[in-house]
């Protein structure tokens, strides 16, 4: 079966930044609504980690991965969406694994499978969550049956 779509070969190691800020004054529903929109500018990630801040306080750590170009852009997001004084960055290597995408049959249809390899070896296999999802809402099966139909055809044809 052929890849789709075509493996991607654009990016191994990548010059990214990492910003981050810590915050201890912010709403929570904000910290979402503050996700999506970075993520709409065009940064590669974006989490949060619970941290303890001065005098013992619980806070966030937000932290997002973009590329140089989007540094202006992000800086102005986080100061005028959160409640930070100020923004920490580095420049950092990400090394991404060359992926590509391939289809297996399950019984309720075909689902995309993305498939991360070093030198032309698979090293990890996900089917995408998006497409179980649906099937199993459409097909009113638990999402890990779908997922189990997906890793059965994955090895039946040795594409693990």
């Amino acid at each position: 079966m052929n890849s789709y779509p075509p493996p991607n070969h654009e990016h191994i190691d990548e010059q990214m930044v990492k910003m981050e800020v810590n915050l201890d004054d912010i709403p929570g529903e904000w910290l979402g609504y503050v996700m999506e929109i970075l993520f709409e500018a065009g940064a590669n990630d974006v989490f949060y980690t619970p941290i303890y801040m001065k005098k013992n306080r619980p806070g966030v750590l937000l932290q997002l991965l973009c590329s140089k170009n989007d540094i202006d852009q992000m800086k102005e997001i986080l100061l005028k969406e959160t409640t930070t004084l100020g923004i920490r960055y580095y420049p950092l290597t990400v090394h991404r694994m060359e992926r590509k995408f391939i289809k297996v049959q399950t019984e309720w249809g075909a689902v995309t499978v993305k498939q991360g390899l070093n030198n032309e070896e698979v090293f990890q296999s996900s089917p995408e969550y998006e497409e179980c999802k649906a099937i199993a809402k459409r097909q009113n099966v638990p999402l890990k049956k779908v997922y189990g139909q997906v890793w059965q055809a994955l090895a039946k044809e040795k594409r693990l």
